[in-house]
């Protein structure tokens, strides 16, 4: 028996690749995230406009909160072990009537680290259900190693090269439904994607990309991650701090650099660079 994980979810995880639902929040939790979210976005929209919506817990504090959820740590802790470093964040969001979709891909594919023993936690902050565009996982597909990715850098590809691994069977795909509140954990070999939001309702997640134990090692780029939880017993990242104060300048300046680092990372040898 794990921390908050049962046998059954641990096991469901290393066999199929994914394990879902967790509850994190309460609906009433998770509505005062997405209201911290809102008034941030308001208060400062060239720090999270939709080019600009990866590593914000490294400038707000009620992100960095989530990343240092207990029960976020302690379901990771069930899969990885004690030592847990954080190597990044995404907000997804997709604008009601949002015609933007995520490819079918693994995450694993272009993000330099080695070996592949990260867990992403996606956090919903909305309703994320067939109707908004959930995701949708290929299950047991992490045990196939790494798939041939095709670029195709299409405007409504949320991904950054809009990368996407041709002629995968969707019959085999499940649906993760998440309620506000509700995390989902998966491999970063296992074949997911996503749909666009049809709805009239904004679908905000937050994916936690990724908790990783010590060993893995980044092999393109510099190795910067958020050490929350034990030690980093290989001594390989460059440790970040958490912020003090939303938006303060040296959290910026630090934000600023580890998106730059990523964005080195993930364009590597790609025939165009978007906006990041």
């Amino acid at each position: 028996m794990g921390k908050i994980l049962t046998e059954e979810q641990v096991k469901h995880y290393h066999e199929f690749g994914y394990c879902s639902p967790v509850d994190v929040l309460s609906e009433t939790e998770a509505a005062n995230v997405r209201q911290h979210l809102e008034e941030a976005e308001r208060m400062y929209p060239e720090a999270l406009n939709p080019t600009h919506r990866n590593n914000a817990h490294l400038a707000f504090c009620f992100l960095d909160e989530i990343a240092h959820h207990e029960i976020i740590l302690n379901a990771v802790e069930d899969l990885i072990g004690p030592d847990i470093l954080l190597y990044g964040s995404v907000l997804f969001i997709k604008e009601a009537w949002s015609p933007g979709f995520v490819s079918w891909h693994q995450d694993a594919t272009y993000m330099g680290l080695v070996p592949h023993d990260f867990v992403t936690p996606w956090l919903a902050l909305t309703p994320s259900n067939l109707e908004s565009g959930c995701m949708k996982v290929i299950p047991g597909s992490h045990s196939g190693g790494i798939l041939r990715h095709q670029d195709t850098f299409g405007e409504d590809n949320i991904l950054t090269r809009g990368q996407q691994i041709p002629d995968v069977d969707e019959d085999q795909a499940v649906n993760i439904e998440l309620r506000s509140g509700q995390m989902s954990l998966h491999h970063a070999q296992v074949i997911h994607g996503s749909m666009p939001n049809p709805s009239d309702r904004r679908r905000i997640g937050v994916a936690l990309q990724a908790y990783m134990p010590p060993h893995v090692r980044q092999t393109i780029g510099e190795n910067y991650a958020l050490i929350v939880r034990g030690q980093d017993t290989h001594g390989d990242a460059i440790p970040l701090r958490r912020p003090t104060q939303d938006m303060d300048p040296d959290a910026v300046q630090q934000r600023g650099k580890v998106n730059n680092n990523w964005s080195n990372i993930l364009y590597r040898d790609a025939a165009e660079v978007r906006s990041y």
